[in-house]
């Protein structure tokens, strides 16, 4: 049961083939069996979990029926869960409990989900992998001496060690897309603006209504279709700003047929290289589309500017990063630096006046009317998450220092962030999507950007590639002799 769908176990909790409690006592056994390795479930909640898997059975047995009645699911620590510590990873904030739920935990609460526990998180959810010195450090199912990614790494490790059958997730850099790419599971980042973010905030801090500049909370699944079912309960308007008066109704999917898809793949960027066994995924995935009759294209007049989208992207992401922090150090490497390569960016981000970020904001509305002339001639545009599969776990402190290994070369770290900044500046929703194993048997996965507010049709062409090229494999861990030792398969 620890490997079903939430659509699988919705239907066996409703033909009365199994109960909640009895759901959730079975992945509480598997957390508390083999979590001690990978350290994905930061948070124990197991006393109210089984409370709540116990009114689910009560409340499915008077007749009555939610979205997410019963099923066992997952909080990443930045969420705040009432009574249960918030701190983002920062060890000055380990007593910090909060009163009140985040308004998208008090949602899967009242669509019926146990909440066993919440994930493990980077220090102030700044890296690309999942440490902190108050809950240790998340390895990654199919290989512990590598990341699960971060900053949802602790759920997508839940998610591929069957610690649940769904989790929420946040994104400002990747942080639902390459977790999943890493852990062989999916993740859905929707359009900007789309679910409510209130409570998702750092420790201490008051859990108002705010509208956060490129960061979004979604689902992360083992399935394609299970993200659908909780995006469901998580869009849509704050009760106390937007949904006063508004409601949303998602479009449908553009589509049904993969033969109906206009796709654009791109698998090359002007600021680093590609490494084979991504590029290996995307083409898996092309070759996939057009066997299935969708339109693939690989060059298109109308894409926007992918060395411009990057450095925008980097200056609006670290200009928000270090708000918070003493940039000082920084001003005069900043002024200086003349060149236009990314660790320029960086520096000039954290730094950047009020009036710069105004010009910069701009310049985002045309790409993001560039991207409005694409999609009114493609559907989704397919492209890597990051050049790699999941690195070894690389902890210095440095992190504007510290290199990725592409193919045997050293990129800049920070360097990665181009593939999904190009969704995350503009705010279009992308999904993450396993593409299949490396050579050296780890997953690899793409996004599929979709166009603003068309949530539904990158989920559906999710569910048509996982028809066609298969989904979840896992979890696996690489063996001492170099195979795959495979558990839980479905």
């Amino acid at each position: 049961m620890s490997f079903q769908t939430a659509q699988e176990q919705l239907t066996a909790l409703r033909a009365g083939e199994v109960t909640s409690v009895e759901l959730t006592d079975e992945a509480i056994a598997r957390i508390e069996r083999e979590d001690e390795v990978i350290n994905a479930i930061c948070v124990r909640d197991f006393d109210r979990a089984r409370a709540a898997a116990r009114e689910a059975d009560r409340a499915r047995a008077r007749g009555v029926d939610r979205p997410l009645l019963g099923v066992p699911v997952t909080v990443k620590e930045c969420y705040n869960v009432a009574g249960l510590p918030t701190t983002w990873g920062m060890p000055q904030h380990r007593d910090h409990v909060p009163a009140e739920d985040a308004v998208q935990v008090s949602r899967v609460r009242a669509a019926g989900a146990v909440v066993l526990g919440k994930t493990n998180v980077p220090l102030g959810l700044q890296d690309l992998q999942s440490f902190n010195d108050i809950y240790g450090t998340t390895t990654n199912p199919w290989d512990h001496d590598r990341t699960a990614g971060g900053s949802s790494g602790g759920s997508a490790a839940a998610l591929a060690a069957g610690f649940g059958a769904l989790s929420l997730g946040t994104d400002i850099a990747g942080s639902l897309r390459t977790p999943a790419h890493f852990c062989g599971v999916y993740a859905h980042k929707p359009t900007l603006g789309l679910a409510a973010t209130r409570g998702m905030v750092p420790p201490a801090t008051p859990a108002l209504p705010v509208d956060p500049d490129l960061a979004v909370v979604g689902p992360m699944a083992r399935t394609a279709r299970d993200l659908t079912l909780l995006l469901d309960v998580m869009a849509g308007p704050d009760p106390l700003t937007f949904g006063v008066a508004h409601e949303l109704t998602l479009p449908p999917a553009r589509h049904e047929r993969l033969a109906d898809f206009r796709v654009l793949v791109l698998d090359e960027h002007p600021f680093l290289p590609t490494g084979s066994a991504v590029r290996a995924g995307v083409n898996r995935v092309a070759d996939a589309l057009a066997d299935g009759g969708a339109r693939v294209e690989r060059h298109s007049p109308l894409l926007p500017d992918l060395a411009e989208a990057a450095t925008l992207y980097t200056q609006l992401l670290f200009s928000g990063s270090v708000a918070h922090f003493p940039v000082e150090e920084h001003m005069t490497r900043a002024v200086e630096l003349s060149d236009q390569s990314l660790d320029a960016a960086r520096l000039r981000g954290m730094v950047l006046s009020h009036s710069d970020w105004l010009e910069l904001n701009a310049r985002r509305e045309l790409h993001r009317h560039g991207w409005r002339q694409l999609f009114a001639e493609l559907d989704a545009v397919v492209c890597p998450i990051t050049p790699t599969p999941a690195f070894p776990h690389d902890h210095s402190p440095d992190l504007l220092r510290r290199r990725i290994d592409i193919d045997g070369a050293e990129h800049p770290f920070f360097d990665q962030l181009v593939w999904p900044g190009l969704a995350t500046m503009p705010g279009l929703p992308a999904t993450a999507v396993p593409a299949g194993l490396s050579p050296d048997g780890l997953p690899v996965g793409v996004q599929l950007i979709g166009p603003m507010f068309e949530d539904r049709t990158p989920l559906r062409l999710a569910e048509l590639l996982e028809q066609k090229i298969g989904g979840f494999q896992g979890p696996a861990k690489i063996t001492a002799a170099g195979g795959l030792e495979v558990r839980g398969e479905r």
